[in-house]
Protein backbone atom coordinates (compact mmCIF):
# COMPACT_ATOMS: atom_id res chain seq x y z
CA UNK A 1 0.00 0.00 0.00
CA UNK A 2 3.17 2.16 0.81
CA UNK A 3 4.68 1.57 -2.51
CA UNK A 4 1.28 2.74 -4.23
CA UNK A 5 1.29 5.80 -2.51
CA UNK A 6 5.00 6.96 -3.10
CA UNK A 7 4.09 5.92 -6.84
CA UNK A 8 1.25 8.27 -6.67
CA UNK A 9 3.60 10.85 -5.81
CA UNK A 10 6.37 10.37 -8.06
CA UNK A 11 3.64 10.42 -11.01
CA UNK A 12 2.19 13.79 -9.50
CA UNK A 13 5.22 15.17 -9.74
CA UNK A 14 6.00 14.16 -13.35
CA UNK A 15 2.84 15.48 -14.35
CA UNK A 16 3.17 18.71 -12.50
CA UNK A 17 6.85 19.49 -13.50
CA UNK A 18 5.48 19.36 -17.39
CA UNK A 19 5.58 22.64 -18.87
CA UNK A 20 2.22 24.48 -19.39
CA UNK A 21 1.59 25.14 -23.26
CA UNK A 22 -1.43 27.88 -22.87
CA UNK A 23 -0.22 29.78 -20.19
CA UNK A 24 3.37 31.80 -20.72
CA UNK A 25 3.33 30.89 -24.33
CA UNK A 26 6.16 32.74 -26.65
CA UNK A 27 5.05 35.38 -28.05
CA UNK A 28 5.36 35.30 -32.07
CA UNK A 29 7.72 37.71 -33.58
CA UNK A 30 7.57 38.02 -37.64
CA UNK A 31 8.97 40.32 -40.15
CA UNK A 32 6.30 41.60 -42.79
CA UNK A 33 6.84 43.60 -45.66
CA UNK A 34 4.01 45.77 -47.04
CA UNK A 35 2.64 42.91 -49.46
CA UNK A 36 2.96 40.41 -46.70
CA UNK A 37 0.47 42.84 -44.67
CA UNK A 38 -2.10 43.39 -47.28
CA UNK A 39 -2.32 39.80 -47.46
CA UNK A 40 -3.43 39.13 -43.77
CA UNK A 41 -5.42 41.94 -43.70
CA UNK A 42 -7.39 40.19 -47.04
CA UNK A 43 -7.73 37.20 -45.34
CA UNK A 44 -8.46 38.33 -42.09
CA UNK A 45 -10.61 40.98 -42.63
CA UNK A 46 -14.54 40.68 -41.73
CA UNK A 47 -15.40 43.45 -44.19
CA UNK A 48 -13.96 41.52 -46.73
CA UNK A 49 -15.71 38.31 -45.56
CA UNK A 50 -19.10 39.72 -45.42
CA UNK A 51 -18.93 41.54 -48.78
CA UNK A 52 -18.06 38.06 -50.16
CA UNK A 53 -21.39 36.39 -48.32
CA UNK A 54 -23.41 39.43 -49.79
CA UNK A 55 -22.08 38.52 -53.20
CA UNK A 56 -23.41 35.02 -52.86
CA UNK A 57 -26.43 36.03 -51.32
CA UNK A 58 -27.22 37.98 -54.82
CA UNK A 59 -26.16 34.96 -56.41
CA UNK A 60 -28.47 33.09 -55.30
CA UNK A 61 -31.18 35.67 -55.45
CA UNK A 62 -30.86 35.68 -59.44
CA UNK A 63 -31.12 31.78 -59.41
CA UNK A 64 -34.43 32.55 -57.83
CA UNK A 65 -35.48 35.07 -60.23
CA UNK A 66 -34.62 32.56 -62.87
CA UNK A 67 -36.51 30.16 -61.34
CA UNK A 68 -39.98 32.16 -61.49
CA UNK A 69 -39.76 31.44 -65.34
CA UNK A 70 -40.15 27.80 -64.58
CA UNK A 71 -43.60 25.94 -63.73
CA UNK A 72 -43.96 25.22 -60.59
CA UNK A 73 -44.29 21.21 -59.23
CA UNK A 74 -45.96 19.63 -55.86
CA UNK A 75 -46.82 16.42 -55.51
CA UNK A 76 -48.58 14.86 -52.90
CA UNK A 77 -49.37 11.67 -51.43
CA UNK A 78 -52.17 10.37 -48.54
CA UNK A 79 -52.47 6.82 -47.48
CA UNK A 80 -55.06 6.44 -44.95
CA UNK A 81 -54.69 2.99 -43.42
CA UNK A 82 -58.38 2.82 -41.24
CA UNK A 83 -61.18 5.53 -41.12
CA UNK A 84 -64.45 4.88 -39.16
CA UNK A 85 -67.58 7.09 -39.76
CA UNK A 86 -70.39 6.70 -38.14
CA UNK A 87 -74.14 8.56 -39.48
CA UNK A 88 -77.68 8.12 -39.32
CA UNK A 89 -79.75 7.47 -42.63
CA UNK A 90 -83.93 7.69 -42.83
CA UNK A 91 -84.68 5.49 -46.44
CA UNK A 92 -88.40 5.78 -45.48
CA UNK A 93 -90.67 8.90 -44.61
CA UNK A 94 -92.32 7.03 -41.53
CA UNK A 95 -90.10 4.41 -40.73
CA UNK A 96 -86.65 4.85 -37.54
CA UNK A 97 -83.65 6.20 -39.17
CA UNK A 98 -80.63 3.79 -39.70
CA UNK A 99 -77.10 4.24 -38.06
CA UNK A 100 -74.40 3.39 -40.74
CA UNK A 101 -71.17 2.31 -39.34
CA UNK A 102 -68.25 2.53 -42.30
CA UNK A 103 -64.71 1.41 -42.17
CA UNK A 104 -62.33 2.04 -44.57
CA UNK A 105 -58.20 2.08 -46.07
CA UNK A 106 -57.39 4.44 -49.22
CA UNK A 107 -54.73 6.12 -50.40
CA UNK A 108 -54.25 9.04 -53.19
CA UNK A 109 -51.77 10.61 -55.29
CA UNK A 110 -52.14 13.90 -57.03
CA UNK A 111 -49.43 16.05 -58.85
CA UNK A 112 -49.82 19.86 -59.77
CA UNK A 113 -47.64 21.90 -61.99
CA UNK A 114 -48.51 25.84 -62.47
CA UNK A 115 -47.26 27.86 -64.62
CA UNK A 116 -47.39 31.53 -65.21
CA UNK A 117 -48.09 32.79 -68.46
CA UNK A 118 -47.97 36.47 -67.78
CA UNK A 119 -48.00 38.90 -64.58
CA UNK A 120 -47.44 42.10 -65.61
CA UNK A 121 -44.13 41.96 -66.25
CA UNK A 122 -42.74 41.51 -62.64
CA UNK A 123 -40.53 38.04 -63.14
CA UNK A 124 -38.44 39.92 -65.88
CA UNK A 125 -37.70 42.84 -63.98
CA UNK A 126 -36.89 41.09 -60.96
CA UNK A 127 -34.58 38.78 -63.11
CA UNK A 128 -33.10 42.29 -64.28
CA UNK A 129 -33.33 43.88 -60.86
CA UNK A 130 -31.22 41.08 -59.36
CA UNK A 131 -28.47 40.64 -61.99
CA UNK A 132 -27.64 44.04 -61.59
CA UNK A 133 -27.85 44.00 -57.95
CA UNK A 134 -25.18 40.89 -58.19
CA UNK A 135 -22.87 43.17 -60.57
CA UNK A 136 -23.09 45.97 -58.20
CA UNK A 137 -22.27 43.19 -55.14
CA UNK A 138 -19.15 42.45 -56.87
CA UNK A 139 -17.92 45.78 -57.59
CA UNK A 140 -18.61 46.34 -53.95
CA UNK A 141 -16.62 43.55 -52.84
CA UNK A 142 -13.71 45.06 -55.16
CA UNK A 143 -13.94 48.28 -53.46
CA UNK A 144 -13.85 46.97 -50.09
CA UNK A 145 -10.66 44.90 -50.86
CA UNK A 146 -9.21 48.23 -51.97
CA UNK A 147 -10.31 49.49 -48.79
CA UNK A 148 -8.34 47.48 -47.11
CA UNK A 149 -5.26 47.14 -48.80
CA UNK A 150 -5.45 51.48 -48.51
CA UNK A 151 -6.21 51.45 -45.46
CA UNK A 152 -3.27 48.70 -44.29
CA UNK A 153 -0.78 50.63 -46.30
CA UNK A 154 -1.41 53.85 -44.82
CA UNK A 155 -0.71 52.21 -41.39
CA UNK A 156 2.55 50.58 -42.47
CA UNK A 157 3.96 53.48 -43.79
CA UNK A 158 3.11 55.27 -40.32
CA UNK A 159 4.46 53.02 -38.79
CA UNK A 160 8.17 53.15 -40.93
CA UNK A 161 7.78 56.68 -40.41
CA UNK A 162 7.11 56.69 -36.37
CA UNK A 163 10.59 53.94 -36.25
CA UNK A 164 12.52 56.66 -38.65
CA UNK A 165 11.74 59.24 -36.37
CA UNK A 166 11.80 57.39 -33.14
CA UNK A 167 15.49 56.96 -34.21
CA UNK A 168 16.45 59.90 -35.34
CA UNK A 169 15.13 61.10 -31.82
CA UNK A 170 17.63 58.59 -30.19
CA UNK A 171 20.47 59.73 -32.81
CA UNK A 172 20.01 63.27 -31.54
CA UNK A 173 19.47 62.08 -27.75
CA UNK A 174 22.97 60.35 -28.19
CA UNK A 175 24.69 63.59 -29.35
CA UNK A 176 23.29 65.70 -26.80
CA UNK A 177 24.58 63.66 -24.53
CA UNK A 178 27.93 63.41 -25.87
CA UNK A 179 27.40 67.34 -25.78
CA UNK A 180 26.94 66.86 -21.56
CA UNK A 181 29.88 64.77 -21.34
CA UNK A 182 31.76 66.86 -23.20
CA UNK A 183 30.75 70.08 -21.48
CA UNK A 184 30.61 68.45 -17.80
CA UNK A 185 34.46 67.76 -18.39
CA UNK A 186 34.95 71.56 -19.61
CA UNK A 187 33.27 72.70 -16.47
CA UNK A 188 35.87 70.92 -14.47
CA UNK A 189 38.68 72.36 -15.69
CA UNK A 190 37.03 75.77 -16.17
CA UNK A 191 36.34 76.33 -19.93
CA UNK A 192 32.65 76.38 -19.40
CA UNK A 193 30.52 77.74 -16.83
CA UNK A 194 27.67 75.99 -14.30
CA UNK A 195 25.01 77.59 -16.20
CA UNK A 196 26.47 76.15 -19.56
CA UNK A 197 26.19 72.65 -17.52
CA UNK A 198 22.88 73.09 -16.22
CA UNK A 199 21.28 74.34 -20.12
CA UNK A 200 23.16 71.21 -21.09
CA UNK A 201 21.42 68.81 -18.98
CA UNK A 202 17.91 70.52 -19.31
CA UNK A 203 18.46 69.92 -23.02
CA UNK A 204 19.29 66.46 -22.39
CA UNK A 205 15.98 65.93 -20.10
CA UNK A 206 13.99 67.70 -23.11
CA UNK A 207 15.56 65.08 -25.67
CA UNK A 208 14.64 62.10 -23.69
CA UNK A 209 10.85 63.62 -23.28
CA UNK A 210 11.35 63.55 -27.20
CA UNK A 211 12.16 59.95 -27.18
CA UNK A 212 9.43 58.92 -24.79
CA UNK A 213 6.92 60.58 -27.00
CA UNK A 214 8.20 59.08 -30.41
CA UNK A 215 8.00 55.59 -28.97
CA UNK A 216 4.55 55.91 -28.04
CA UNK A 217 3.54 57.30 -31.43
CA UNK A 218 5.72 54.24 -32.65
CA UNK A 219 3.72 51.66 -30.44
CA UNK A 220 0.00 53.09 -30.88
CA UNK A 221 0.75 53.12 -34.68
CA UNK A 222 2.12 49.42 -34.48
CA UNK A 223 -0.82 48.43 -32.16
CA UNK A 224 -3.40 50.07 -35.23
CA UNK A 225 -2.07 47.69 -37.42
CA UNK A 226 -2.25 45.14 -35.65
CA UNK A 227 -6.19 45.95 -35.22
CA UNK A 228 -6.22 45.60 -39.07
CA UNK A 229 -3.91 42.62 -39.76
CA UNK A 230 -6.43 41.11 -37.27
CA UNK A 231 -3.54 38.58 -36.25
CA UNK A 232 -2.54 37.87 -32.42
CA UNK A 233 -2.23 41.52 -30.76
CA UNK A 234 0.74 39.81 -28.48
CA UNK A 235 2.18 38.97 -32.07
CA UNK A 236 5.56 41.36 -32.36
CA UNK A 237 6.17 42.78 -35.64
CA UNK A 238 9.14 44.03 -37.84
CA UNK A 239 8.50 45.83 -41.07
CA UNK A 240 10.74 45.75 -44.19
CA UNK A 241 12.77 48.53 -43.43
CA UNK A 242 13.45 49.89 -47.33
CA UNK A 243 9.95 49.09 -48.53
CA UNK A 244 10.27 48.92 -52.56
CA UNK A 245 6.86 50.64 -52.70
CA UNK A 246 8.40 54.35 -51.64
CA UNK A 247 10.65 55.00 -54.80
CA UNK A 248 7.40 54.32 -56.72
CA UNK A 249 6.27 58.46 -56.31
CA UNK A 250 5.31 60.29 -59.54
CA UNK A 251 8.25 63.17 -60.00
CA UNK A 252 5.69 65.56 -60.92
CA UNK A 253 1.93 66.76 -60.33
CA UNK A 254 0.04 64.45 -62.01
CA UNK A 255 -3.17 65.68 -64.67
CA UNK A 256 -6.73 66.34 -63.02
CA UNK A 257 -8.45 65.86 -66.06
CA UNK A 258 -6.78 62.28 -66.40
CA UNK A 259 -7.24 61.24 -63.22
CA UNK A 260 -10.56 62.33 -63.23
CA UNK A 261 -11.36 59.91 -66.08
CA UNK A 262 -9.68 57.21 -65.16
CA UNK A 263 -11.55 57.00 -61.91
CA UNK A 264 -14.87 57.32 -63.82
CA UNK A 265 -13.83 54.12 -65.48
CA UNK A 266 -12.19 52.33 -62.26
CA UNK A 267 -13.81 53.54 -59.41
CA UNK A 268 -15.80 50.02 -58.29
CA UNK A 269 -18.00 51.94 -55.70
CA UNK A 270 -19.36 54.33 -58.61
CA UNK A 271 -20.02 51.43 -60.78
CA UNK A 272 -21.75 49.49 -57.98
CA UNK A 273 -23.41 52.29 -57.52
CA UNK A 274 -24.63 52.82 -61.05
CA UNK A 275 -25.52 49.10 -61.37
CA UNK A 276 -27.96 49.80 -58.12
CA UNK A 277 -29.39 52.56 -59.32
CA UNK A 278 -30.77 50.77 -62.50
CA UNK A 279 -31.62 47.64 -60.18
CA UNK A 280 -34.07 50.43 -58.58
CA UNK A 281 -35.15 51.55 -61.57
CA UNK A 282 -36.76 48.06 -63.07
CA UNK A 283 -38.12 47.77 -59.19
CA UNK A 284 -40.63 50.32 -59.92
CA UNK A 285 -41.27 48.12 -63.00
CA UNK A 286 -41.91 45.24 -60.49
CA UNK A 287 -44.10 47.10 -57.91
CA UNK A 288 -46.52 48.26 -61.42
CA UNK A 289 -47.28 44.40 -62.01
CA UNK A 290 -50.08 44.44 -59.44
CA UNK A 291 -52.15 46.91 -61.80
CA UNK A 292 -51.96 44.14 -64.62
CA UNK A 293 -54.30 40.61 -64.93
CA UNK A 294 -51.89 37.26 -63.85
CA UNK A 295 -53.13 34.78 -66.18
CA UNK A 296 -51.48 31.00 -65.00
CA UNK A 297 -51.50 27.63 -66.61
CA UNK A 298 -52.34 24.91 -64.07
CA UNK A 299 -52.94 21.24 -64.73
CA UNK A 300 -53.00 18.67 -62.17
CA UNK A 301 -53.24 14.55 -62.40
CA UNK A 302 -54.64 12.44 -59.31
CA UNK A 303 -55.50 9.41 -58.55
CA UNK A 304 -57.07 7.17 -55.57
CA UNK A 305 -57.72 3.72 -54.35
CA UNK A 306 -59.76 2.04 -51.73
CA UNK A 307 -58.46 -0.79 -50.22
CA UNK A 308 -61.07 -2.03 -48.42
CA UNK A 309 -64.54 -0.93 -47.20
CA UNK A 310 -66.77 -1.98 -44.78
CA UNK A 311 -70.24 -0.97 -43.94
CA UNK A 312 -72.66 -2.20 -40.55
CA UNK A 313 -76.56 -0.91 -40.31
CA UNK A 314 -79.88 -2.75 -39.05
CA UNK A 315 -77.59 -5.66 -37.34
CA UNK A 316 -75.78 -6.71 -40.69
CA UNK A 317 -72.56 -6.02 -42.23
CA UNK A 318 -71.44 -5.79 -45.95
CA UNK A 319 -67.79 -6.01 -47.20
CA UNK A 320 -67.51 -4.88 -50.73
CA UNK A 321 -64.12 -6.01 -52.36
CA UNK A 322 -61.93 -3.96 -54.54
CA UNK A 323 -59.07 -4.67 -56.54
CA UNK A 324 -55.46 -4.12 -55.43
CA UNK A 325 -54.70 -0.51 -54.30
CA UNK A 326 -51.57 -0.54 -56.91
CA UNK A 327 -54.22 -1.47 -60.18
CA UNK A 328 -56.78 1.25 -58.59
CA UNK A 329 -53.83 3.31 -58.41
CA UNK A 330 -52.63 2.48 -62.06
CA UNK A 331 -56.00 2.72 -63.77
CA UNK A 332 -57.79 5.58 -62.05
CA UNK A 333 -55.68 8.13 -62.82
CA UNK A 334 -57.32 11.76 -64.16
CA UNK A 335 -56.04 14.57 -65.32
CA UNK A 336 -57.05 19.01 -65.63
CA UNK A 337 -55.83 21.59 -67.51
CA UNK A 338 -56.78 25.34 -67.01
CA UNK A 339 -55.72 28.59 -67.28
CA UNK A 340 -56.28 31.08 -64.35
CA UNK A 341 -56.73 34.81 -65.04
CA UNK A 342 -56.90 37.23 -62.01
CA UNK A 343 -57.36 40.75 -61.70
CA UNK A 344 -56.98 43.05 -58.07
CA UNK A 345 -59.31 45.54 -59.14
CA UNK A 346 -58.96 47.58 -55.94
CA UNK A 347 -56.64 46.75 -53.10
CA UNK A 348 -56.72 50.04 -51.23
CA UNK A 349 -54.40 51.85 -52.96
CA UNK A 350 -51.65 49.14 -51.77
CA UNK A 351 -49.73 49.26 -55.33
CA UNK A 352 -50.19 52.65 -56.04
CA UNK A 353 -47.87 53.21 -52.56
CA UNK A 354 -45.53 50.88 -53.40
CA UNK A 355 -45.10 52.31 -57.22
CA UNK A 356 -44.46 55.85 -55.28
CA UNK A 357 -41.98 54.05 -53.14
CA UNK A 358 -39.82 52.51 -56.12
CA UNK A 359 -39.69 55.88 -57.45
CA UNK A 360 -38.68 57.43 -54.69
CA UNK A 361 -35.53 54.39 -54.08
CA UNK A 362 -35.22 55.35 -57.76
CA UNK A 363 -34.54 59.03 -57.05
CA UNK A 364 -32.53 58.27 -53.97
CA UNK A 365 -29.96 56.14 -55.37
CA UNK A 366 -29.64 58.45 -58.51
CA UNK A 367 -28.69 61.19 -56.34
CA UNK A 368 -26.31 59.04 -54.71
CA UNK A 369 -24.88 58.53 -57.79
CA UNK A 370 -24.31 61.88 -58.61
CA UNK A 371 -23.42 63.03 -55.45
CA UNK A 372 -20.30 59.98 -55.34
CA UNK A 373 -19.49 61.39 -58.44
CA UNK A 374 -18.80 64.63 -58.36
CA UNK A 375 -17.03 63.52 -54.54
CA UNK A 376 -14.67 61.82 -56.74
CA UNK A 377 -13.89 64.49 -58.64
CA UNK A 378 -13.16 66.84 -55.57
CA UNK A 379 -11.19 64.21 -53.99
CA UNK A 380 -8.80 63.95 -56.79
CA UNK A 381 -8.52 67.51 -56.79
CA UNK A 382 -7.34 67.84 -53.31
CA UNK A 383 -5.39 64.20 -53.47
CA UNK A 384 -2.92 65.61 -56.65
CA UNK A 385 -2.89 69.44 -54.52
CA UNK A 386 -1.60 67.00 -51.68
CA UNK A 387 0.35 65.28 -53.67
CA UNK A 388 2.31 68.56 -55.48
CA UNK A 389 2.59 69.86 -52.01
CA UNK A 390 4.27 66.55 -50.71
CA UNK A 391 6.57 67.15 -53.41
CA UNK A 392 7.56 70.45 -52.96
CA UNK A 393 8.12 69.58 -49.04
CA UNK A 394 10.70 67.25 -50.29
CA UNK A 395 12.59 69.47 -52.66
CA UNK A 396 12.30 72.37 -49.55
CA UNK A 397 13.43 69.67 -46.94
CA UNK A 398 16.49 68.59 -48.81
CA UNK A 399 17.63 72.13 -48.79
CA UNK A 400 17.22 73.01 -45.76
CA UNK A 401 18.90 69.58 -44.12
CA UNK A 402 21.75 70.79 -46.00
CA UNK A 403 21.92 74.11 -44.37
CA UNK A 404 21.00 73.36 -40.67
CA UNK A 405 23.61 70.46 -41.17
CA UNK A 406 25.97 72.83 -42.17
CA UNK A 407 24.94 75.58 -39.50
CA UNK A 408 25.18 73.00 -36.91
CA UNK A 409 28.76 72.03 -37.82
CA UNK A 410 29.85 75.31 -37.68
CA UNK A 411 28.46 76.68 -34.44
CA UNK A 412 29.31 73.05 -31.92
CA UNK A 413 33.25 73.56 -32.99
CA UNK A 414 32.52 77.63 -31.85
CA UNK A 415 30.66 76.29 -28.51
CA UNK A 416 33.64 74.02 -28.26
CA UNK A 417 36.19 76.52 -28.33
CA UNK A 418 33.95 79.02 -26.37
CA UNK A 419 33.46 81.12 -29.20
CA UNK A 420 29.64 81.18 -29.01
CA UNK A 421 26.80 80.19 -26.54
CA UNK A 422 24.81 77.50 -25.37
CA UNK A 423 21.80 79.58 -27.13
CA UNK A 424 23.39 79.65 -30.87
CA UNK A 425 24.22 75.73 -30.33
CA UNK A 426 20.95 74.44 -28.86
CA UNK A 427 19.32 76.76 -31.70
CA UNK A 428 21.43 75.00 -34.27
CA UNK A 429 20.70 71.28 -32.63
CA UNK A 430 16.95 71.83 -32.65
CA UNK A 431 17.13 73.22 -36.41
CA UNK A 432 19.11 70.24 -37.67
CA UNK A 433 16.32 67.71 -35.95
CA UNK A 434 13.80 69.44 -37.06
CA UNK A 435 15.16 68.87 -40.41
CA UNK A 436 15.76 65.79 -40.35
CA UNK A 437 12.52 65.21 -39.26
CA UNK A 438 10.84 67.28 -41.72
CA UNK A 439 12.58 65.31 -44.55
CA UNK A 440 11.13 61.69 -43.14
CA UNK A 441 7.67 62.92 -42.89
CA UNK A 442 7.66 64.43 -46.47
CA UNK A 443 9.20 61.36 -48.02
CA UNK A 444 6.63 59.29 -45.98
CA UNK A 445 3.64 61.69 -46.74
CA UNK A 446 5.20 61.52 -50.44
CA UNK A 447 3.83 57.55 -50.51
CA UNK A 448 1.03 58.11 -48.55
CA UNK A 449 -0.22 60.53 -50.92
CA UNK A 450 0.70 58.38 -53.95
CA UNK A 451 -1.90 55.93 -52.19
CA UNK A 452 -4.53 57.95 -51.74
CA UNK A 453 -4.43 59.04 -55.38
CA UNK A 454 -4.43 55.21 -56.15
CA UNK A 455 -7.38 54.61 -54.11
CA UNK A 456 -9.07 57.84 -55.36
CA UNK A 457 -8.94 56.75 -58.66
CA UNK A 458 -9.43 52.96 -58.08
CA UNK A 459 -6.27 51.76 -59.51
CA UNK A 460 -5.39 49.83 -56.21
CA UNK A 461 -4.44 46.42 -57.40
CA UNK A 462 -6.19 43.33 -55.62
CA UNK A 463 -4.92 39.95 -56.06
CA UNK A 464 -6.58 37.39 -54.12
CA UNK A 465 -8.93 34.84 -54.79
CA UNK A 466 -13.03 36.44 -54.01
CA UNK A 467 -14.49 33.28 -53.83
CA UNK A 468 -15.49 32.50 -49.80
CA UNK A 469 -13.56 30.48 -48.22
Amino acid sequence: MVSRFFLFLIISALFLAQPCSGVGSEVKERTLSLSDCIELALNNATTAKKAKANLKLQGSDVLRSYGNFLPKVSVSATYTPSSLSQSYVQYYPDAPPLKIKSESGSANLALTTSLNLFNGFSDYASLQSALNKEQAAGYTLSRALQTIVYDVTQYYYQVLMNRELLDIAKENLLSIKNQLTLTDRQFQIGLKSRTDLFQQQAAAAESSMTVIQAETRMQRSTLELLRRLQIDPRTRITLDSNPKELNRALSSKPDIDALVTIALERRSDLKSKELETRAAKWQITQSRSAWYPHLALNANASTAGTDYLRQSYSGSTIDYSYPSVSDQLRNSIGYSVGLNLSWSIFDGFQTSYNVQSAKVNHLNQKFDYDDLKNNIALDLQQAANDYASALMQIETSKVSLTASSSAFEDIKRKYELGATGFVELSTARASLFNARSNLSQATYNLALQKNVLDYATGTIPITIDTKIQ
